[in-house]
């Protein structure tokens, strides 16, 4: 009895040692609470030393370690995950194939980590661009042209990550680039259409043509830009309706960049009555100009705007002024309002100078009639007396 105990507790310490391909159930324990460990030290590290980086960068005027620590948490996090394999697979005897495949497994997810960690911060390091910039003399990049660089940085670095993990796995990643070359070719010469879109994209922010944010007119296309992408540019139209126009289109053809301009022109022509005198034309004129000259609303520098009120012409049923100036401000809904208080005031000039606006009439002159004289008017008709009315004037 005993030896069959003694037999069986040896079984039991067999398959203890090597229960799943020569590995002991022990090690497979040991190395999956290492790993345990490492995952909640992560949940740890996170609330508390991140936590307290993040409460740490509230404190400060700069938004740069705000956007920096909210980048690195998550590969910071990730860090524990891969050191958790890497410790796990060392404290188990894993067979030399088994244990090939771990390190390979380790090292393709520390790559990934570097890439991740480099691809994450371009955003919040953006601001070097503007460093750089200036140190050349230069004005600061516009924010489409920094997120165009952002972009083109963060695919470089994806596809450097790519090339890393793909390395650790012994993929000749020069070879298969090298042997597509011709399959690059053919591809180029089927997608003019998106190389040519590629180009415009990249005219459009060297030349600055347009930013994010700028009303543009292009084409048939009118609105606010949205989105400016390598291949389109996304313009949210004023019926709110979101059109997605080609970048070789926009480049194609002329495009008016309303947000550019320095002041915004209002172009009237009012018309007054023909019954209208010199002195009350003149009188008309001088209040106007008045009025702009003095309002605060309108540029009347002439180094800066151009501003003309005259008496233009004799129109059909009116004589007109004509009203050409710019206000100070490029804002749509302030120009709106400029417009309606020099409308009021232009309506009271007009009126306080004894005369009004005209408006399209006819008027028809005949030398003869051709049925007779008319009645004059208004008609007075021939009261016929009654008899009894005549009796009564005799006996009166």
């Amino acid at each position: 009895m005993q030896q069959s105990t003694e037999e069986f507790f040896q079984i039991v310490v067999s398959i203890w040692n090597s229960a799943i391909f020569g590995i002991g159930i022990g090690s497979l324990i040991s190395a999956l609470a290492v790993f345990v460990f490492f995952v909640l030290a992560r949940g740890l590290f996170s609330r508390f030393v991140i936590g307290f980086l993040t409460s740490v960068a509230k404190r400060t005027q700069t938004e740069f370690d705000d956007e920096l620590i909210a980048a690195l948490s998550m590969p910071l996090r990730f860090i524990f995950i891969v050191i958790g394999l890497f410790v796990a697979s060392h404290i188990t005897d894993f067979p030399p194939p088994v244990d090939d495949f771990f390190l390979r497994v380790v090292r393709s997810l520390i790559a990934v980590t570097i890439f991740w960690i480099m691809y994450r911060c371009v955003r919040p390091l953006s601001f070097i661009f503007d460093k750089l910039t200036n140190m050349f003399g230069a004005d600061e990049l516009g924010e489409s042209l920094q997120d165009f660089f952002i972009k083109v940085l963060k695919f470089v670095i994806a596809c450097l990550g790519v090339a890393a993990f793909l390395e650790e796995w012994d993929f000749n990643v020069a070879a298969v680039l090298g042997s597509l070359g011709l399959l690059g070719m053919a591809l180029a010469f089927g997608a003019q259409n998106l190389i040519a879109n590629l180009f415009a994209g990249v005219s459009i922010f060297l030349d600055h043509i347009f930013e994010k944010g700028h009303w543009i007119k292009g084409g048939q296309v009118e609105g606010t830009v949205e989105e400016i992408g390598f291949r389109t540019t996304k313009i949210r139209c004023f019926d709110k309706s979101l059109v997605t126009v080609p970048n070789s289109v926009l480049t194609g053809g002329a495009v008016t960049n309303f947000s550019r301009m320095t002041h915004r022109r209002i172009y009237w022509k009012i018309g007054v009555t023909y019954n209208s005198s010199e002195d009350q034309l003149r009188q008309i004129v001088g209040q106007i100009r008045d009025y702009i000259n003095t309002s605060g609303d309108f540029e009347t520098d002439p180094a800066k705007a151009t501003t003309l009120i005259n008496v233009d012409s004799f129109n059909a049923s009116s004589i007109d002024i004509m009203i050409y100036c710019f206000t100070t401000t490029t804002n749509w809904g302030e120009w709106m309002e400029i417009k309606e208080r020099f409308a009021y005031r232009t309506k009271e000039i007009v009126e306080g100078a004894g005369t009004s606006f005209a408006f399209p009439s006819t008027s028809i002159y005949l030398e003869t009639w051709p049925f007779g004289t008319p009645d004059e008017f208004p008609f007075t008709p021939e009261v016929t007396p009654q008899p009894d009315q005549a009796a009564a004037g005799v006996e009166g």
